[in-house]
């Protein structure tokens, strides 16, 4: 009886443990952490009954089935796709799509794998886009090749429930030949530009030593100016001196002049003598002031008689 007892209670337990089992493992698989870039998308028996999370989300086991969707931007890296130019030249470039689910339900149900078939539409857009254009244009409008690409995956990708936020080309590597043509015109170029750069420094020194020159004349022009300023000054004080002094003289002190010019005549050993007009002028004071010295003495005679 005791034997029994103990086996009912050990198959009590037995079960109890069984049960706690069963509801850990139930636990286990109805209860679900989803992130903050996460979302669930739950299917019961086929149908999709909703989006859940953030936070814990309650699924029942067995009978729904979520998948997981990340609603971070990713990148989808397209590798080298060779593609004819407008122009028959053929052209490797590979590029990224920047792409972000906006909507994680469609994500699910009207795609099957949304990056592989953005990947497809991309490269086959990419031909149909490069192979309007030449290939020097491909070169230079990178930025509108991107745009034109963005574009028009954006719109198929719409309806999957992912946006194309940017579509970013990363090498775009021409034929050898090209390649070797652009290096010479690379190399032509900097020649080109080094000799215009060497050419403007020689212009800038003309100029920079002409202006120089133009000072240094100009500025000797001024002083030769100042120079002539200050002689005409002074010669013009020295006429001044001479004039004032001139007007001075009297005309005794005149012919006082006169006396010694004809005593280095007088002493000259020549018999003969020209005298010009000119000279027989100017002996004129002379006989006047020799009169007006005999008219004095005249005058004085009477009076020095009376005095005797």
């Amino acid at each position: 009886m005791v034997f029994l007892q103990a086996l009912a209670i050990s198959a009590s337990m037995i079960a109890a443990v069984v049960v706690l089992i069963f509801v850990l493992i139930f636990l286990a698989y109805s209860i679900r952490i989803v992130k903050e870039y996460e979302r669930l998308v739950v299917f019961r028996f086929g149908r999709v009954i909703g989006e859940k999370g953030p936070g814990i989300v309650f699924i029942v086991p067995i009978i729904d089935v979520p998948k997981k969707v990340d609603l971070r931007e990713r990148y989808i890296t397209v590798p080298h796709q060779t593609c004819i130019t407008k122009d028959n030249a053929p052209v490797d470039i590979d590029f990224l799509i920047y792409t972000k689910v906006f909507n994680a339900t469609d994500s699910v149900v009207q795609v099957q794998n949304f990056e592989g078939a953005a990947t497809g539409i991309a490269t086959t857009t990419l031909r149909a886009v490069i192979g309007d254009i030449q290939l020097d244009e491909i070169l230079a409008k990178r930025d509108t090749i991107n745009q034109i690409l963005r574009s028009k995956l954006d719109e198929v990708t719409a309806r999957w429930g992912v946006k194309v936020s940017s579509v970013e080309i990363r090498e775009i590597i021409p034929p050898k030949d090209v390649q070797d043509a652009m290096i010479k015109q690379m190399s032509a170029e900097r020649s080109r530009r080094a000799m215009v750069i060497e050419a403007d420094g020689k212009k800038t020194a003309a100029v920079t030593v002409a202006e120089g020159d133009k000072q240094s004349e100009i500025l000797r022009a001024e002083g030769d100016k100042q120079a002539a300023i200050l002689r005409a000054e002074g010669l013009a004080t020295a006429l001044k001196t001479i004039s004032g002094t001139a007007k001075d003289v009297d005309q005794k002190t005149m012919s006082l002049q006169y006396f010694e010019v004809l005593k280095q005549i007088g002493s000259s050993p020549s018999t003969k003598y020209v005298l010009p007009m000119e000279f027989v002028a100017a002996l004129k004071p002379v006989t006047d002031f020799l009169k007006s010295f005999s008219g004095e003495q005249d005058a004085g005679g009477p009076e020095a008689s009376e005095r005797k």
